[in-house]
C-alpha cells in the first residue's frame, strides 16, 4: 500500500488534472469531452433532449431554447454534455456556433460553419455527418439499407468502374425528392463519400471557391464572390430541410457575450438572434439553442426592433417566455463534479486512490459547495489546491494553460484550413508584438513594432498586419499575408495587394502559406513571381507543427480574463520559453528573403481521373 501511494503521490506531483481547464474550447464540444456530472443543471439538458424527441416525433416542427448563465456558471459544458449525449443516440445533427469574425456576413460565416460542424464525426465511428446525409439520400433514392462505412469503403471502387456514377445518383435523389431546388447541393453532399473527394465537397459546400480543374472533374459550378452572402441563407435552408428529413439539426449559438457590432451598429447577440428568427420561421424542422449572459438577454436581445417576434421564437418552448436559468453549485453538486474528475484521472494512469476524492476529502469540497460556486471556480480551487505548495510555487501560471491549449490542438485536422487564416495571422502577430516590446532582435531584424494596414473596405483583410523593424540602420516594413484559401480568383486579389508596397506602405512581401498556387490561377502565380523574384518578397512555407504552440499561446492571450492572468505574464512566458524567438516559422518571416518557392508544398488540384488502383472488395455493393 505504501508503494502504491508513493506512486499516486509522484503522479500528483506532475499531473494536474484540473490545470488549464477552466475555460471549455471548441475541440471539447467536439471531441473528448471534460468529465460531466450529468445531474448539474439537468433541467437545462433534459429541455434540450426534450425538445429534439418532440420535433423527431413531429409533435413540434420547430423549437427555440434559450440558456442564461453568469459567466464560468458551465453553459459550454452543458453544450458540451448535450453534443455527447446526441451523437451517442443518433437521430440529430449538432451544429455550433462560436466565433463571430464577420457580423456584416453572418449569413456567410454561418453557412461555414454549417459545413465545418457537419465534417465532425456523427453517431457513426470514423464517419462525418455529411457521410452519414449522403448515404441516407442513397437509401431513400434506390431503396436500400447500406451504412455510410459501406458507401465510404465502396465508392472508389465504383467511382473507377462508372465515372457517371455521382450523376446518376443526383438524378436518382432529384426525382424522388423534388422540393430539392439546387441539384449541385446534393451532388457536393455524394462526393463527401469518395475520400479524393470529401474534402474538395466540403469545401464548396462551405460557400468557397474551387480551382478551375476541381470544379470541372467534380461538375460543381463555382460561387461568384461577390454572390456569396446573398445566397448563402438560401444555400443554408436548403442543407437544412435535405439533412433534416433523417436527423434532426440541432443548431447552437454560444459565446454571444462579446462587444462586437455590424456597421447598422447590432451587436452580436442581436444579429445572431434575427437569424435564428428568420431560420426559425423558414426551416421544416430544428432545434435552436442560444447560450448568453443574463444581461445580454435583458438589454441586446429583448431590446431588438420586433423584440417580441423574436422572444416568441427564442424561448418557444417557455411558458413564462423566459431564457433557461443555470444554477449555482451546491455542496452535492461539487462532490459529484470533483469525482468524475478525479476518477478519469486515475483511470487514465491505471491507478486506484485510497479514497475517491483523494487528495481532497469529502467535508473540504462540500465546505466549498456552501460558497454556491461556478464550475469555473470549482475547477480553478481544484487547480490551487491539487499540487503540493513546493511544487505549485515553481511552476509558471501560464503554463498548465499553455499545456492545456496545446493539447487540445493536437488532433485538430483543420489547423491548416483556408477558414483559419485570421487564427493564423492573429497568433503571428502576438509573437512579433512579444519581439517588438523587448526590442528583439532575430535574423538581423531588430523587431519595433507591429502595426495595422490602413485599407479600404475593398483592400481589407488581403494582408493582416505589418512588422516595423531596423536592418543595417534602415527602416524595414514587412507586410504578412496568410493565405491558404483555394479559389485562384481570391489568391489573385491577395497577391496583388502583396506586391503593391507603396499604397500598403511596406518594404517587403511575405506571403505566408502551405499550399502550391493553383495551376489554373494565371494572375496569382504572375503576382507570386514578381513578389519572389523582382520584389525581395518571401513565400514562408506554413507548418502545422510551428503555428500550433503560437495558436495555443494566442488562445490562453486571448481567455486571459477568465484564465485570471495578466497580459503581462503571457508575454513573459513566450519570452522565457522562447516560443517566438525559437519557432522557425517567425524566423523565417524576418530572414533574408531567399527568392524561391518553397519545397513540398500542398498540390491543391484534384487528380483529373478517378482512381484505378483500388480495393474492389465493396462487399458486393450495388447502386442499381
Amino acid at each position: 500500500m505504501t508503494t502504491t501511494m508513493n506512486i499516486i503521490d509522484e503522479l500528483i506531483k506532475t499531473h494536474n488534472p484540473f490545470a488549464g481547464h477552466n475555460v471549455v474550447r471548441p475541440a471539447q464540444i467536439w471531441g473528448k469531452s471534460f468529465p460531466d456530472a450529468p445531474s448539474i443543471n439537468s433541467h437545462a439538458s433534459n429541455a434540450i433532449f426534450d425538445a429534439v424527441a418532440k420535433v423527431r416525433q413531429g409533435q413540434r416542427q420547430t423549437v427555440g431554447i434559450t440558456i442564461t448563465a453568469e459567466k464560468g456558471l458551465g453553459k459550454s459544458h452543458l453544450i458540451s454534455r448535450i453534443r455527447h449525449r446526441l451523437q451517442a443516440e443518433d437521430g440529430a445533427l449538432f451544429i455550433y456556433m462560436n466565433k463571430y469574425d464577420n457580423l456584416n456576413k453572418i449569413k456567410y460565416q454561418f453557412l461555414e460553419i454549417i459545413a465545418s460542424s457537419l465534417r465532425a464525426y456523427g453517431s457513426y465511428h470514423g464517419v462525418m455527418q455529411w457521410q452519414e446525409i449522403a448515404a441516407a439520400l442513397i437509401n431513400d433514392a434506390r431503396d436500400k439499407n447500406y451504412t455510410p462505412q459501406e458507401y465510404v469503403h465502396g465508392f472508389p471502387s465504383w467511382l473507377s468502374r462508372s465515372p457517371n456514377t455521382i450523376e446518376n445518383l443526383t438524378n436518382s435523389i432529384i426525382q424522388v425528392k423534388p422540393n430539392i431546388n439546387n441539384p449541385y447541393i446534393v451532388k457536393a453532399i455524394l462526393w463527401t463519400l469518395s475520400p479524393t473527394h470529401a474534402t474538395y465537397a466540403t469545401h464548396w459546400l462551405s460557400g468557397w471557391e474551387l480551382t478551375q480543374n476541381q470544379a470541372e472533374a467534380m461538375e460543381l459550378p463555382n460561387p461568384k464572390r461577390e454572390e456569396r452572402e446573398a445566397e448563402a441563407l438560401t444555400t443554408v435552408r436548403q442543407i437544412l430541410d435535405i439533412t433534416s428529413q433523417y436527423k434532426v439539426p440541432v443548431i447552437c449559438f454560444d459565446e454571444l457575450d462579446i462587444a462586437d457590432a455590424d456597421d447598422n451598429g447590432f451587436t452580436a447577440a442581436q444579429v445572431v438572434a434575427s437569424l435564428a428568427k428568420d431560420l426559425y420561421n423558414s426551416l421544416e424542422r430544428a432545434v435552436f439553442l442560444l447560450a448568453m449572459y443574463p444581461e445580454t438577454w435583458s438589454y441586446q436581445v429583448k431590446s431588438l426592433p420586433q423584440a417580441e417576434a423574436v422572444v416568441d421564437r427564442l424561448v418557444s418552448e417557455q411558458p413564462n417566455r423566459k431564457p433557461i436559468s443555470l444554477n449555482y453549485l451546491n455542496s452535492d453538486d461539487v462532490v459529484a463534479l470533483v469525482y468524475q474528475w478525479l476518477k478519469n484521472f486515475y483511470s487514465e494512469h491505471q491507478q486506484i486512490p485510497p479514497l475517491p476524492l483523494y487528495p481532497f476529502t469529502e467535508n473540504q469540497l462540500r465546505e466549498f459547495g456552501k460558497q454556491k460556486p461556478t464550475v469555473r471556480d470549482v475547477l480553478k480551487w481544484c487547480a490551487a489546491n491539487f499540487l503540493p505548495v513546493d511544487v505549485k510555487d515553481k511552476t509558471h501560471p501560464v503554463k498548465s494553460y499553455f499545456d492545456a491549449e496545446l493539447e487540445n490542438l493536437q488532433g485538430d485536422v483543420d489547423i491548416l484550413a483556408e477558414d483559419n487564416n485570421e487564427q493564423i495571422a492573429k497568433a503571428l502577430r502576438l509573437s512579433f508584438e512579444t519581439l517588438a516590446k523587448d526590442k528583439q532582435t532575430l535574423e538581423g531584424i531588430t523587431v519595433e513594432g507591429v502595426e495595422d494596414i490602413e485599407a479600404s473596405n475593398a483592400d481589407k483583410g488581403y494582408i493582416h498586419f505589418r512588422i516595423v523593424g531596423t536592418e543595417n540602420q534602415k527602416t524595414v516594413k514587412i507586410g504578412v499575408a496568410v493565405l491558404q484559401q483555394s479559389g485562384g480568383k481570391y489568391q489573385g486579389a491577395a497577391l496583388k495587394r502583396l506586391i503593391d508596397y507603396k499604397k500598403f506602405g511596406i518594404t517587403r512581401g511575405c506571403l505566408v502559406r502551405s499550399k502550391q498556387i493553383n495551376s489554373g490561377a494565371g494572375n496569382a502565380k504572375n503576382f507570386a513571381k514578381q513578389l519572389l523574384k523582382n520584389l525581395g518578397g518571401e513565400w514562408v512555407k506554413l507548418q502545422e507543427q510551428e503555428i500550433k504552440p503560437l495558436i495555443a499561446i494566442r488562445f490562453v492571450y486571448d481567455n486571459c480574463e477568465s484564465y485570471e492572468l495578466s497580459e503581462e505574464e503571457i508575454l513573459d512566458f513566450i519570452k522565457e520559453n522562447k516560443l517566438a524567438s525559437n519557432n522557425p516559422l517567425i524566423r523565417e518571416i524576418l530572414s533574408d528573403p531567399s527568392g524561391q518557392e518553397p519545397d513540398n508544398l500542398t498540390d491543391d488540384d484534384l487528380p483529373m481521373r478517378m482512381p484505378m488502383s483500388v480495393d474492389d472488395s465493396d462487399n458486393g455493393l450495388e447502386f442499381t
